[in-house]
């Protein structure tokens, strides 16, 4: 899929908004994970991965195990199933399994997804305040825009792109950096928040501070992640923010 699929919704910024900005703190734009940040996923991620075990005779997934699956896009997610369920595919199968999981994923991803408790209110403040965001997620384009519009999280985003528009993923700096020139703003305006390495490495890679939050679906430790800051809700971000200005 090629990157123009994402396609921007820009806000202009007006004095006032950039005054309110300023109050508020010093960014232009923020760049969101989606699963594990802004949306608990992994009830339907599981639906689906398990649907592509049953087609090949392999045991279901319980939900722990396939959140410690998650985040490094979905032909990973599909190899470590199998790897987990019984002898490897080789590459060339795991690519075709990995289509036969998107084909199931995509139009159910907000069937049991849920957003996290107080996203809604955190994106519609800084959306008044005319502060850009931006979704930088591994998932792929097509299900990462069917859960922000099926969850009303679309109308606050004014770009995403997902984990098979681009040739790298996160960590690669070349995703944020992607979503960043969409949006028209520079490294050093913007800040990225997520729930795992993939994202605060992503971030770092990119020259931008990082916020990672503690209720996702990490493997390693939330404070050894090394992000600038850990916030345990939502209700956080915006110090978090004014303490990176």
């Amino acid at each position: 899929m090629r990157a123009d699929c994402a396609t921007p919704k820009p806000w202009p910024q007006s004095q006032n908004m950039l005054l309110k900005i300023a109050k508020m703190h010093r960014f232009k734009a923020i760049l969101f994970d989606l699963d594990g940040t802004l949306v608990d996923s992994a009830p339907d991620i599981r639906a689906a991965i398990n649907r592509v075990l049953a087609r090949k005779g392999r045991r279901s997934l319980d939900l722990p195990e396939v959140v410690s699956m998650i985040g490094d896009g979905a032909p990973k997610l599909v190899e470590r199933a199998f790897r987990r369920t019984g002898e490897p595919y080789p590459a060339d199968q795991i690519d075709i399994l990995t289509q036969v999981f998107v084909d199931f994923y995509d139009g159910n991803g907000s069937t049991l997804t849920k957003v996290f408790p107080g996203v809604v209110e955190a994106l519609k403040r800084q959306k008044e305040a005319g502060v850009l965001l931006g979704v930088c997620t591994n998932k792929p384009q097509s299900p990462t825009e069917q859960i922000l519009d099926g969850l009303g999280l679309a109308p606050f985003i004014d770009v995403s792109i997902g984990g098979d528009v681009l040739p790298k993923r996160k960590p690669d700096a070349s995703h944020p950096l992607a979503v960043l020139e969409k949006l028209g703003i520079a490294p050093a305006d913007a800040v990225m928040v997520g729930d795992s390495p993939n994202d605060v490495n992503a971030g770092k890679n990119a020259g931008l501070p990082t916020i990672a939050v503690s209720f996702g679906y990490t493997r390693v430790p939330p404070p050894e992640m090394g992000a600038d800051i850990l916030i345990d809700h939502f209700d956080e971000l915006q110090d978090a923010l004014a303490k990176l200005t």
